[in-house]
């Protein structure tokens, strides 16, 4: 059942994250075609939960770049009309063996047990979602960013993480730069 826009609950306020901090000890592969086959198996998984929601699915993250060499984790983005509704979408997906991983503001993060499948959760028009969509699109069309993307994220990876997110966080100002490129590009 669809809701009208806009949550009808307060939002959570804090940063849930469900089991703490985790190391991050994974290393780039080169692109594998099966990637896209693995999203499009979890977007009908994904339809079957949720049926009745509206839910916007699309592809994003490193692993929806062709010729980009990526952690092998395929990262997905569903949009709902209500974050707040939980009931309506993020208990449908843990029944579908999908593990909850983050509970913040405006967005809640599923993943398979083997977390090589990420579900991030935004209401329908979040900038984030567009923010996602501009990179990806963007990397698929520019070489040179997609190169400079990939040799930050070796670069990087190079390094010792205590936890995926600080690894996240240490690639911002690159992905800052290629998304200024890409509104540039697209005349925004």
């Amino acid at each position: 059942m669809s809701r009208s826009r806009g949550p009808r609950r307060p939002d959570v306020t804090t940063v849930e994250l469900v089991g703490g901090a985790e190391a991050l000890e994974l290393e780039l592969h080169e692109h594998d075609e099966r990637w896209a086959g693995t999203y499009l198996e979890h977007r009908a998984r994904i339809r079957a939960a949720l049926p009745a929601v509206g839910a916007g699915i699309e592809h994003i993250g490193s692993t929806s770049v062709p010729g980009l060499a990526a952690k092998p984790i395929v990262d997905i983005v569903v949009t709902v009309d209500d974050i707040t509704a939980e009931e309506d979408h993020l208990d449908p997906l843990l029944a579908a063996g999908y593990e909850l991983r983050v509970r913040e503001p405006g967005h809640r993060l599923v993943r398979t047990p083997a977390r090589d499948v990420h579900v991030h959760l935004y209401e329908h028009g979040d900038p984030a979602v567009d923010e996602y969509l501009l990179l990806r699109d963007h990397l698929r069309s520019d070489a040179d960013d997609r190169a400079l993307y990939e040799n930050t994220k070796r670069a990087l990876l190079s390094q010792r993480w205590d936890d995926t997110n600080d690894y996240a966080d240490a690639k911002t100002d690159v992905i800052l730069e290629i998304k200024e490129r890409a509104r540039k590009a697209r005349g925004r």
